[in-house]
C-alpha cells in the first residue's frame, strides 16, 4: 500500500540535505512532468508551514490510491481525518519531511485500527470448561474454508489438544470428501453424514463423540453460503443453537477486496462473529482487504493463511501487517 502511496504523491524514499544536494547538471535529464521526483504536493512546502488548500489536494489523491489498494471507504475516511490532524499547520523543512510525516500519521492510525484483542484458540480450549471448545467456521464459497478448517485442526492438534473435525458442509458435492483426506492426512477423526444430511445434527454428532473421548476441541465446517442466501443463513443458526459454539469465525479470501468486507459485515449481523481468518493474504499485494475488515466488524484476524500447506496458516501479527503495508517495494 505504502509504495502506491509514494508513486501516486511523488514522495521519494529519502531526500538529501539543501547543503548536501549536488548541483543539477546540464546533462542530467529533466524528470517528466508529473513524475515522483517534481511531485506537486512536496515542491512549495519548503521551510514554510503547510496549508490546507495543499494538503486537501494530497488527501484527495491518497483517498483514491487507497481506495485502490481495497482499503474500505469508513477506513479511507478515518485515515484522512487523522492525517488532516496530524499535519495541518505543521511545518515543513525539506522535502523528504512530508513523506516522513504522511506515513508516521497513517502508521499510526493503522496500528489503532489493528489494535482489537487477540483470540488465541489453543489457549481458550485449554481453559475452557467443560470439554469440548467448539469452534463454528462461516464464509461464502471459494474461500478455502474447508481447507482452513484442516489447517486450525493441525494447529490445534499440535498445540497437544484433542480435536475432532464435523464435516457440516453437506450441501457441496465433494465437500465431505475433501474433509476426510484432510482428515486421514492429518491423523484427524472427521465425524460425517451422507451429503444432503442435516448439518446441525452432523455437528452434534461429532460433539457427543468428542465428549465421550474426552476431546478437547471440536471444528465444525459449513456449507459456503452467501451472505444474501436467507435459506443457508438459517442453517447456520440452527446450528449455533444445536451446539452452541464458544467461537464463530469467519473466513474470507483476501483476493475478494472490498466484497470480503462486506461478507464479513453480513456474516456478523447475521450470525455475530467473534474472529476473523483471511486466506491468500500471501497472493494479496494491495493489503487492504485485512485492514478494512478488522476496522468494519471490530473483530481480532485469528489466523492469515499465506500458502497452501498445513503449516501456512499463521496467528495474526498486527505488526507484520503493518511492516507489510508499508513496505517500500510493493508485495506480489
Amino acid at each position: 500500500m505504502w509504495a502506491a502511496i509514494k508513486s501516486k504523491l511523488g514522495i521519494g524514499a529519502s531526500a538529501p540535505s539543501e547543503s548536501a544536494a549536488p548541483p543539477r547538471s546540464s546533462t542530467t535529464p529533466t524528470p517528466a512532468a508529473g513524475g515522483p521526483a517534481t511531485s506537486d504536493f512536496t515542491e512549495g512546502w519548503l521551510g514554510s508551514r503547510i496549508k490546507e488548500g495543499k494538503l486537501d489536494e494530497v488527501l484527495d489523491e491518497l483517498e483514491l490510491v487507497l481506495l485502490q489498494s481495497d482499503v474500505a471507504l469508513p477506513v479511507v475516511e478515518k485515515l484522512r481525518r487523522n492525517l488532516k490532524r496530524d499535519l495541518e499547520g505543521r511545518k515543513v523543512r525539506l522535502g523528504s519531511d512530508v513523506g516522513t510525516a504522511i506515513r508516521s500519521s497513517l502508521e499510526a492510525s493503522v496500528r489503532e485500527i489493528l489494535s482489537v484483542p487477540k483470540l488465541d484458540i489453543v489457549a481458550l480450549a485449554r481453559a475452557h470448561a467443560p470439554k469440548p471448545f467448539i469452534v463454528l467456521f462461516v464464509g461464502v464459497n471459494g474461500t478455502g474454508k474447508t481447507t482452513t478448517v484442516a489447517k486450525v485442526a493441525g494447529r490445534v492438534r499440535d498445540a497437544g489438544l484433542g480435536v475432532v473435525i464435523a464435516a457440516g458442509d453437506t450441501f457441496r458435492a465433494g465437500a465431505i470428501e475433501q474433509l476426510l483426506v484432510h482428515g486421514e492426512r492429518l491423523g484427524i477423526k472427521v465425524v460425517r453424514q451422507q451429503e444432503g444430511s442435516d448439518p446441525a445434527a452432523v455437528a452434534y454428532d461429532a460433539v457427543q463423540h468428542a465428549r465421550a473421548r474426552h476431546l478437547d476441541v471440536v471444528l465444525v465446517d459449513t456449507a459456503g453460503r452467501q451472505h444474501t442466501n436467507e435459506n443457508l443463513v438459517q442453517e447456520a443458526k440452527k446450528i449455533r443453537r444445536v451446539v452452541a459454539p464458544q467461537l464463530t469465525l469467519f473466513v474470507g479470501d483476501a483476493l475478494s477486496g472490498n466484497d470480503v468486507v462486506e461478507q464479513a459485515k453480513m456474516f456478523d449481523a447475521a450470525l455475530g462473529l467473534d474472529g476473523l481468518i483471511l486466506t491468500k493474504l500471501d497472493a494479496d499485494a494491495k493489503g487492504g482487504a485485512a485492514l478494512s475488515t478488522t476496522f468494519v466488524t471490530k473483530k481480532p484476524i485469528v489466523f492469515v493463511g499465506l500458502g497452501q500447506g498445513y503449516g501456512d496458516l499463521m496467528p495474526f501479527d498486527p505488526e507484520w501487517m503493518v511492516e507489510r503495508l508499508f513496505a517500500e517495494a510493493a508485495h506480489g
